[in-house]
C-alpha cells in the first residue's frame, strides 16, 4: 500500500491553521527587469472555502503581478500631470515645489524597501512635484518680455534662422538692437517684403525699418496663448519690414545648422518647383513656412497632416535604412564580419544618422522623443539587453519634460506621445496571436493588416487632441494614410535620403526628381480624399479638463495589463459624456472688438468691422464648432426670433425665456481717427438696466446699473471675452482672468504709456 512517513513532535504541536498554510511569492519589479521593485507574501487559509477577503487578496496579488514593469512608466505621467498644474495656476508659484521633490524622492525609496505599494504612491507624489518645480525653474530663468515700440523702428541684428514663405521670407533675428540701443535680451522676427530681392542667411548681419509688436495672447479665453508659447522660446517679438534690408555678409556668430539647413532648402526648391518642392524641403529640413495655405487644408483634411511635421515615421525610415545599408557593408566583407558585431556597428551607425537628423530638421518634439527611444534602443542593442518599449517611451516622456516643460501644452507632445504609446500597447496586446508569416501572400496580408491597424490605433489615439486643438475630425485618414505611407516610406524618404549624399557633388537632380514624383503623388492623394464627402467635419472643441481626464484614461488603459487595464474605458467615456455637458459659449468677443460671434441653433451669425484678422475671424468660428460665419442682418429676424436687429443695434436672446444681449451696431472709425460714432444715444438710453449684457466695439460713457457692460475699454483692459449661459444668467470670462498674473501676461495697460524708443527715418525710397 505505501509507507507512513512519521510526523515530527514540533509539527504535530502547531495548530492546524499554520500547519496548513502555504505562501503565494509573487515578485514585482519596476524599470529594468533586473531590478526587483518587491516581494510580496500572501498567506491564505487552506479550507474548503476560502473566504472573500482571502479571495480578494489573492486576486489583487495576482493582478498586480502581471503588471510587471509597468510602475514605473507612471512616473513620467506623474510628472507631466505636475506641468500641467503649474501652467494651470493664477499667479506664479514659489519654489516650493521643488525644494519638496528630493526630500519625497529619498522617502518614497525608504519606504518602498518594507512597503512598494506605498513607495510607488510616494515616488508619483515626487514626480508630480518635480515637474511642478521645474516648470516654475524654467519660467524664473527666462528673460522677461519685451515691451517694444509702437512705432516703426530702425532695428538691426545677426540672422538666427531665415524661412521661405510662400510670399517671401521670414529672419529671427538675435541680439538685436533697435537703434543703436542695447543688443535685446530676446529674439525678433521680420518678415521681409514680398519683393525683397536679398537673400540673407544665418550668419550674416541684417538690418531694416519695421513696425514691431509684441506676441499675442489667446485669440479667445481659452485658446492657444502664442505669448505663453514665445516666452518660453525665447522671442520677443514679430514684425514686418517696411523697406529694403541692408545685409552684411558672415559677421555674426554662424548657428550650428541654420545654414546648412537654409542651404538646403534652396536647392531643394531650386530642382522641385512649386508646392512640391516646399514639402519636399520640409520633409528634410523640418520647415513648413513655405508650404502653400492650401495644400496645408488639404492635407490637413485628409489625415495626413503628420506626414508634413518630421516625427518617428521620418526617424524611422533614416535610421532604418542606415542600419539595413551598414549592416549589409559589414556582411559584404568577411573579414570584417568576422571581427566586429555588424549589428551594433549599423545601431551606432544608425543612431549617429538619427541626431543629425534631428539637427538638421531643428529637434522639433517627436523628433526628441525617436531620438530618445533610439538611443535607449541602441544602448539595449550594445549590451545585449532588450528596450521595452513603454519603457523607452516613458523615459524619452521624461527627458523631453524636463528639458523643456511647456512642450506638454503643444499638439506636437500630446499626439506624438499619444499615437506611440498606442501603437506599443496594441503590439503588445496581439504579440503572439498574430499568425507565422509564410508565404508571401501571408506576408502580404499581414504587412496591409499592420499598416492598417497602424492608422487606425494611431489615428483614435490623436482623435481628442486634435479635437482639442483643432476642432476636426479626419473621417477617411486611414484611406488616405494606406496610400501615402508606403509612397513616403518607399519613394520619397529614401529618395531625400539619397539627395543629401549627392548634394556635395552636384549630383542630387535625378534624386531631388524622384522625390518630387512621390510628393507630387501625396498631395494628389490629399486632394483627393479631402475632396470626399465631410470629409474633415467641424465639432466644438473639447474642453481641457474633459481632455486630461480622457488622457488618464487612455494612459490607464494602455499601461495596465489585463482587466486592470479595462477601467480606463469608462474613464475615457465619462470624459466624452462629462464634455457634451459643456456646450460651445453663445458669444465671443476678439481682444479688438473687430470680430462679435453669436451662436445660435441656426448656426453663428458674425458682426465684423473693417480690419478684422482672417486667423481671429477662423478662430472664433473653430471654437463655435462652426465651418462658416453667416452676416447679422440690416434689419429684421434671424434664427428663429433669437436675434432681432435694427440698423442701430441687435436683440440676442440665447433661449427664449433666457436673459437678453444688446449688441449695438456703430459706425466704423473714419480713415486717421482715432474712434468710430457711439452707440446710439436713444437705443442705450433703452437698453440701460434692462438688459443682461451691452455690448460694443466704441465706449459706453454711461453707467447702467443692473446690465453688464462689454465696450473698446472692457477688451482694452482685459482681453477677449467669451460669454456664456449659466444657471444664474449670462457669465463672462475674460482673458486677462483666463490667463492669471504669470510671468509671460502684460500687465494691465495703462493710459498713455510712454514710448522710449526714438522712432525710425523714414525710408524714402520705399
Amino acid at each position: 500500500m505505501g509507507c507512513a512517513v512519521p510526523r515530527p513532535a514540533s509539527a504535530a504541536a502547531e495548530p492546524p491553521r499554520r500547519r496548513d498554510r502555504f505562501h503565494l511569492i509573487k515578485w514585482l519589479h519596476i524599470g529594468s527587469t533586473r531590478t526587483t521593485f518587491a516581494r510580496v507574501s500572501v498567506a491564505i487559509g487552506a479550507t474548503e472555502r476560502p473566504d472573500v477577503l482571502a479571495r480578494l487578496r489573492a486576486g489583487a496579488a495576482g493582478l498586480l503581478a502581471r503588471q510587471h514593469g509597468r510602475f514605473g512608466p507612471w512616473l513620467a505621467v506623474a510628472l507631466g500631470a505636475g506641468v500641467l498644474l503649474y501652467f494651470q495656476q493664477p499667479t506664479e508659484p514659489g519654489p516650493g515645489a521643488l525644494l519638496l521633490a528630493a526630500p519625497l524622492i529619498g522617502l518614497a525609496i525608504l519606504v518602498s524597501r518594507r512597503a512598494p505599494l506605498s513607495g510607488w504612491v510616494l515616488a508619483l507624489v515626487a514626480a508630480g512635484c518635480l515637474g511642478f518645480g521645474i516648470a516654475g525653474w524654467h519660467a524664473a530663468r527666462l528673460p522677461p518680455p519685451l515691451e517694444l515700440p509702437r512705432w516703426a523702428v530702425q532695428i538691426a541684428g545677426e540672422v538666427a534662422e531665415v524661412e521661405a514663405l510662400p510670399e517671401g521670407q521670414r529672419v529671427t533675428l538675435r541680439r538685436a538692437r533697435s537703434a543703436g540701443g542695447e543688443p535685446l535680451p530676446r529674439d525678433i522676427r521680420i518678415r521681409l517684403r514680398e519683393s525683397e530681392p536679398a537673400r540673407p542667411l544665418p550668419g550674416d548681419r541684417l538690418a531694416v525699418r519695421a513696425i514691431l509688436r509684441e506676441p499675442g495672447g489667446p485669440v479667445v479665453p481659452g485658446g492657444w496663448d502664442f505669448a505663453r508659447a514665445a516666452y518660453f522660446s525665447g522671442l520677443g517679438g514679430s514684425g514686418t519690414a517696411l523697406g529694403p534690408v541692408e545685409v552684411t555678409r558672415g559677421v555674426g556668430e554662424l548657428p550650428a545648422f541654420a545654414r546648412l539647413r537654409a542651404q538646403l532648402e534652396a536647392r531643394v526648391e531650386a530642382v522641385i518647383r512649386g508646392p512640391e518642392g516646399a514639402v519636399a524641403a520640409a520633409l528634410l529640413t523640418g520647415s513648413q513656412a513655405a508650404i502653400p495655405q492650401a495644400e496645408i487644408v488639404a492635407m490637413r483634411d485628409s489625415g495626413l497632416a503628420h506626414l508634413l511635421s518630421v516625427s518617428g515615421l521620418h526617424m524611422t525610415i533614416v535610421m532604418g535604412s542606415v542600419f539595413g545599408v551598414l549592416r549589409l557593408l559589414v556582411a559584404l566583407v568577411p573579414w570584417l564580419a568576422l571581427r566586429v558585431n555588424g549589428k551594433a556597428v549599423a545601431a551606432m551607425g544608425a543612431l549617429l544618422a538619427g541626431l543629425g537628423y534631428t539637427l538638421l530638421t531643428g529637434a522639433q518634439v517627436p523628433m526628441q522623443r525617436c531620438l530618445v527611444m533610439a538611443a535607449l534602443v541602441t544602448l539595449g542593442i550594445l549590451t545585449g539587453r532588450r528596450a521595452l518599449t513603454v519603457r523607452t517611451l516613458a523615459l524619452a516622456a521624461a527627458a523631453v519634460l524636463l528639458v523643456s516643460p511647456v512642450q506638454v501644452l503643444g499638439p506636437s507632445f500630446q499626439m506624438s506621445f499619444a499615437a506611440v504609446l498606442a501603437l506599443a500597447a496594441g503590439w503588445e496586446a496581439l504579440r503572439g496571436r498574430l499568425p507565422a508569416a509564410r508565404g508571401w501572400r501571408r506576408k502580404l496580408a499581414l504587412a496591409a493588416f499592420g499598416l492598417v491597424l497602424t492608422s487606425v490605433l494611431a489615428g483614435a489615439a490623436t482623435t481628442p487632441f486634435g479635437l482639442h486643438h483643432f476642432g476636426r475630425l479626419q473621417i477617411y485618414g486611414v484611406a488616405a494614410n494606406a496610400l501615402a505611407v508606403p509612397l513616403t516610406s518607399i519613394l520619397v524618404m529614401p529618395a531625400g535620403m539619397v539627395a543629401l549624399l549627392l548634394m556635395p557633388f552636384g549630383l542630387e537632380a535625378p534624386a531631388l526628381w524622384a522625390m518630387g514624383q512621390g510628393v507630387a503623388a501625396i498631395l494628389a492623394v490629399a486632394a483627393w480624399v479631402a475632396a470626399w464627402p465631410e470629409a474633415a467635419p467641424v465639432l466644438p472643441p473639447l474642453p481641457g479638463g474633459a481632455l486630461a481626464v480622457m488622457s488618464l484614461g487612455f494612459c490607464w488603459l494602455c499601461l495596465w495589463r489585463g482587466a486592470l487595464g479595462l477601467v480606463g474605458v469608462p474613464i475615457m467615456l465619462g470624459a466624452v459624456v462629462a464634455s457634451l455637458q459643456v456646450p460651445p459659449p453663445v458669444m465671443l468677443v476678439t481682444g479688438d472688438a473687430r470680430v462679435i460671434a453669436l451662436r445660435t441653433e441656426g448656426g453663428v451669425f458674425l458682426h465684423t468691422q473693417p480690419g478684422a484678422s482672417a486667423f481671429a475671424r477662423n478662430a472664433v468660428l473653430r471654437q463655435m464648432g462652426a465651418e462658416t460665419g453667416l452676416a447679422l442682418p440690416a434689419s429684421g429676424e434671424a434664427a428663429g426670433g433669437a436675434i432681432a436687429c435694427t440698423p442701430a443695434a441687435c436683440r440676442f436672446r440665447p433661449r427664449p425665456d433666457g436673459p437678453e444681449i444688446v449688441l449695438f451696431r456703430t459706425a466704423p472709425p473714419a480713415r486717421g481717427a482715432r474712434g468710430g460714432a457711439p452707440p446710439d444715444p436713444a437705443v442705450l438710453a433703452e437698453a440701460c438696466g434692462h438688459a443682461a449684457l451691452l455690448v460694443s466695439t466704441e465706449p459706453i460713457r454711461r453707467r447702467c446699473p443692473g446690465s453688464a457692460v462689454i465696450d473698446r475699454f472692457t477688451v482694452w483692459r482685459e482681453g477677449s471675452q467669451a460669454v456664456r449661459l449659466s444657471p444664474d444668467g449670462l457669465t463672462a470670462v475674460s482673458e486677462r482672468a483666463w490667463r492669471g498674473e504669470r510671468p509671460w501676461v502684460p500687465p494691465p495697460p495703462l493710459p498713455g504709456r510712454p514710448d522710449q524708443q526714438p522712432v525710425a527715418p523714414r525710408d524714402h525710397g520705399a
